[in-house]
């Protein structure tokens, strides 16, 4: 199946919507402007301009209305596989492969959960996510990671694991490490991506490395199965391979989405991250709410949970 993005104006698309009329499903995805299902092609024309051809006549559609993007015409080129910050043994060429990547954010966060995403990229499709603007999430704003993630979903097979807040404080003070909880997260999320592609087999699997692999597979223990052919850890991943890169992105789309369902909650904007900006709204979310709704919002561990303790009650003297 075929992957090919044009990059078209506005007007060019509402032409598209014209003369895909008959083929028009309802209701459009998330972000999108139309999407047109033909027997043997998807297109989806997003409001960013980006039209996404799938299918077996991709490349028939999209020569329609224009030349292909050339980052999708050029073959891929075989680059270095590892950036010299990274860390970690993987397999020399490894960018070119295809690859099940693993990635997780949440881990810093005092609100909201971890979420863990595992995705599978064929090296016919590392053109396309490089068309789509795919790299490290990290160098994303969040407006951009929402429009990127909204299709690469579509496009790539992988799966989510959220751990939310009340399961998290749940094992954490059961004595789980943070470190046990990710391994088995992403050991899951890989799991069933392999189950998704089956019979098909990755080259390769890349964790984003939080632990040395032994201590990975030393979480491991236990579980039923455990997903341990052809993988491989390396710290600053998402520079090694796409796959990564589009994990990061699809998992801090969750994470914004859930944040976002915790702010309606709450009724006020949840911040991110762990600074003196989440004490703040801890402690207004003690006031407003009480205490015992914390567990449902925040890592309890963390030592914000504290200073949030004491800011509400100086606010209530």
């Amino acid at each position: 199946m075929g992957n090919i993005v044009l990059q078209c104006q506005m007007k060019q698309i509402e032409k598209m919507k014209d003369f895909y009329d008959e083929f028009l499903r309802d209701p459009n995805p998330p972000g999108s402007v139309f999407a047109a299902k033909l027997p043997a092609c998807m297109v989806t024309a997003y409001k960013s301009g980006k039209v996404l051809f799938q299918g077996n006549d991709a490349e028939k559609e999209a020569e329609r209305w224009g030349n292909r993007s050339p980052a999708v015409n050029k073959p891929a080129v075989k680059t270095a596989g590892q950036k010299s910050a990274a860390k970690g043994t993987v397999p020399p060429g490894i960018a070119q492969m295809s690859v099940i990547g693993s990635d997780e954010v949440g881990t810093g966060d005092f609100f909201g959960p971890i979420t863990v995403v595992a995705a599978y990229v064929k090296n016919e499709n590392i053109p396309l996510l490089k068309e789509l603007g795919v790299k490290d999430s990290k160098d994303l704003n969040d407006p951009k990671i929402i429009e990127i993630a909204k299709i690469i979903k579509d496009v790539i097979p992988y799966s989510l694991m959220t751990l939310k807040n009340e399961k998290y404080n749940q094992v954490q003070s059961s004595g789980m490490s943070q470190g046990k909880m990710k391994a088995i997260l992403h050991n899951q999320a890989i799991l069933n991506v392999l189950g998704k592609i089956g019979p098909e087999k990755p080259d390769a699997i890349l964790v984003d490395q939080f632990v040395q692999a032994s201590t990975y597979f030393q979480h491991l223990k236990g579980q039923k199965s455990i997903a341990n052919e052809n993988i491989y850890f390396s710290t600053k991943a998402e520079g090694i391979h796409l796959a990564v890169a589009a994990a990061s992105i699809l998992a801090r789309y969750a994470f914004i989405q859930y944040i976002d369902k915790l702010s309606k909650a709450a009724g006020f904007t949840i911040p991110k991250g762990a600074g003196a900006q989440v004490d703040e709204a801890a402690a207004k979310l003690i006031l407003k709410k009480g205490r015992d709704v914390l567990p449902a919002y925040v890592k309890l561990h963390f030592a914000n949970t504290e200073k949030a303790i004491k800011l509400a009650a100086k606010k209530r003297k």
